[in-house]
């Protein structure tokens, strides 16, 4: 269970630091863009989404990608818009106590995904806005994946 813990406090973390003083279209561009050049890289193949206030500003399936891989995504950004935690928190928490995300009697497990790989855009003062999202690869790399992009984007400006 400790191992959870410290993971949990990981994510928390990482949930504080990943935010941004302004989210725009182009910043989109460049995180999707950074993503799907990443995962070529690595001979993967992934859906990428991003969206914000509910306009889908970024969405590429690449090659190899399955149809399949945006209905996680879109059960990932429901639990993310849900809860205001990356998914694969919410996945964690529930491992921590010994359940199962899926266990949650109140949730349809057909909505929500409790697994890595959709983490919350915040902005600083303003709070979640929107979600970025990668389905294709295990869990902890969905998630990895989408916290490198965010955090280059950060450290480029």
């Amino acid at each position: 269970m400790d191992h959870y813990a410290d993971l949990l406090q990981t994510l928390a973390q990482q949930e504080e630091s990943l935010q941004f003083d302004r989210f725009d279209n182009d910043t989109a561009l460049a995180v999707g863009l950074w993503i799907v050049e990443e995962v070529r890289r690595r001979g993967k193949a992934v859906t990428v989404d991003i969206t914000r206030n509910g306009q889908v500003l970024f969405h590429h399936a690449m090659t190899g990608a399955t149809p399949d891989q945006a209905d996680w995504i879109r059960r990932k950004n429901n639990t993310v818009r849900r809860f205001c935690r990356s998914s694969y928190y919410m996945g964690i928490s529930y491992k921590s106590r010994g359940s199962t995300f899926e266990d949650v009697k109140y949730l349809d497990d057909v909505e929500y995904a409790g697994h890595g790989g959709a983490f919350p855009l915040l902005i600083r003062g303003v709070g979640l806005v929107g979600t970025v999202t990668v389905s294709g690869l295990a869990q902890a790399d969905d998630h990895a994946l989408v916290v490198a992009a965010l955090q280059t984007q950060l450290d480029a400006h």
